[in-house]
C-alpha cells in the first residue's frame, strides 16, 4: 500500500489500519482506491493520529468509509484530535440534514387543504399587488409629466398594431359561424332578414368585445408574463430597485396605459370584420345582398349597442394587463417559472374577460339597456 496515506497491519484477532499523510481533496481518489482493499473479516483498529491534514473531503471519505466497515464488522477509532472529532461532528450533523425524507402520500382531503392555502396567499399578493399599481397609476395621473410616453406608444404597437391582423380575421370567422348558424334557423320561419339583426347586435355588443380581450389576454397578456419574468431571472428588476427606480412606473404602468388605449381600437376593428364577415355568411347562405344588409343594419343597430360594447374594452384592458404583469413579478429564479406564470396569466385573464363579460351583461340587464 502507499505509505504515504494508510498502513494495513494484519494480527490473528484484529487488523490494524493506519491512516497517514494528508487526507485532502487532491488525494481522496487514491485513499479510496486503497480502502477498498480492506478486508472485512476481522475487526478493524482505525489510528487516525498520523494523519498531518484532514480537510471536509477528507472527513467525508472517513465517514463514508466508516460507516462501510462498521456495517461489516467492529470498528473502533483511535488517535483522533479533538479538531478531527469537531469536524466529524459537523459533517456527520449536515449528511443527516440532507438527507431526503419521504413523506406518506397525501389524500384528497390534503390536497384541497394545500390548494387553499396557495389561493389565500396568492389573492393576498395580487391585493398588494393592486394597492402598490393604484398607489403609482394615482401618482401619474395627478403628475401627468410622470407618464412614460414612449414607452406607452411602443406598447401600443406591439400590443395593439401587430395584433390586427389576428383579431381581424377571428372576428371575421366568428361573424360567419353566426350568420351561418342563424341562417338555417332563421329560415325555417322565413325570418332571413332577422339574421341581420343577430350579427349585428351580438358582434358590437357581446362577442366583439369578448373575442378581442380573449385573442389579447393570448397574445399580449402572455408577452407582458414573459417578459417581465425574464427581467425578474435577470435581476433587472432588483437593479432597478437599488438604483431607485419604481419597476410600477416604468413597467407596469405603460403597459396598462397602452392596453386601454388600443384594445378599444381593436374592439373596434373586430365590430366591424365581425359585421363583414356575417354579410358574407348572408350573402352566400340567404341571397341578402350587401346594400340590403346595410340598409336593415341602419334600422336595428343603434348607437347605444356600440357605446355599451366600448365600455368593456378599458375594463378588459386593464384586467389582462394587470394579471399579466402580476404574473412575471411571481416568476421564481428559474425558467420553468416563466412557463408555468404564463400560463396562469393567460387562464386567469380569459376567466377575468369573461366573468366580467358576464357581470356587464347582468347589469345592463337591469338597467334595460
Amino acid at each position: 500500500m502507499n505509505d504515504a496515506f494508510l498502513v494495513l497491519e494484519v494480527y490473528p484477532d484484529h487488523i490494524k489500519l493506519i491512516s497517514k499523510g494528508q487526507w485532502t481533496l487532491k488525494s481522496v481518489r487514491k485513499i479510496e482506491d486503497e480502502l477498498q482493499k480492506i478486508p472485512f473479516d476481522k475487526k478493524i483498529i482505525w489510528d487516525v493520529s498520523s494523519v498531518d491534514e484532514f480537510d471536509s473531503a477528507g472527513v467525508l471519505l472517513f465517514i463514508e468509509k466508516y460507516e462501510l466497515f462498521q456495517a461489516k464488522t467492529e470498528v473502533e477509532v483511535i488517535g483522533y484530535t479533538s479538531k478531527q472529532s469537531q469536524m466529524y461532528k459537523l459533517l456527520k450533523t449536515e449528511r443527516k440534514h440532507k438527507e431526503v425524507i419521504v413523506h406518506p402520500k397525501e389524500g384528497w382531503v390534503e390536497d384541497i387543504g394545500h390548494k387553499t392555502v396557495d389561493f389565500y396567499y396568492d389573492i393576498k399578493e395580487f391585493l398588494s399587488f393592486s394597492g402598490e399599481l393604484f398607489i403609482a397609476l394615482a401618482q401619474n395621473l395627478l403628475s401627468p409629466r410622470q407618464i412614460r410616453l414612449k414607452e406607452t406608444v411602443y406598447h401600443i404597437y406591439h400590443s395593439g398594431f401587430t395584433a390586427l391582423m389576428i383579431v381581424s380575421l377571428t372576428a371575421f370567422l366568428v361573424g360567419m359561424v353566426i350568420a351561418y348558424q342563424g341562417s338555417v334557423q332563421l329560415a325555417k320561419f322565413g325570418a332571413d332578414i332577422f339574421i341581420v339583426d343577430t350579427v349585428g347586435i351580438s358582434m358590437v355588443r357581446e362577442l366583439g368585445p369578448m373575442i378581442t380581450a380573449i385573442v389579447i389576454a393570448g397574445r399580449s397578456g402572455s408577452s407582458y408574463t414573459a417578459e417581465i419574468g425574464a427581467m425578474k431571472i435577470t435581476e433587472e428588476i432588483a437593479a432597478m430597485r437599488t438604483m431607485g427606480f419604481d419597476p410600477y412606473h416604468f413597467l407596469v404602468l405603460p403597459r396598462i396605459f397602452a392596453l386601454v388605449i388600443a384594445l378599444p381600437l381593436l374592439i373596434f376593428f373586430s365590430d366591424l370584420m365581425g359585421i363583414f364577415g356575417g354579410m358574407v355568411a348572408s350573402q352566400m347562405q340567404l341571397g341578402i345582398s350587401f346594400d340590403q344588409f346595410v340598409n336593415r343594419l341602419y334600422e336595428v343597430l343603434e348607437v347605444k349597442h356600440y357605446i355599451l360594447g366600448m365600455i368593456k374594452g378599458p375594463v378588459f384592458a386593464f384586467l389582462i394587463a394587470a394579471v399579466g404583469c402580476f404574473r412575471g413579478f411571481q416568476v421564481s429564479e428559474n425558467t420553468e417559472s416563466i412557463g408555468l406564470h404564463t400560463t396562469q396569466s393567460v387562464v386567469n385573464s380569459i376567466f377575468l374577460v369573461i366573468a366580467f363579460d358576464a357581470l356587464f351583461s347582468v347589469i345592463y340587464t337591469e338597467l334595460d339597456l
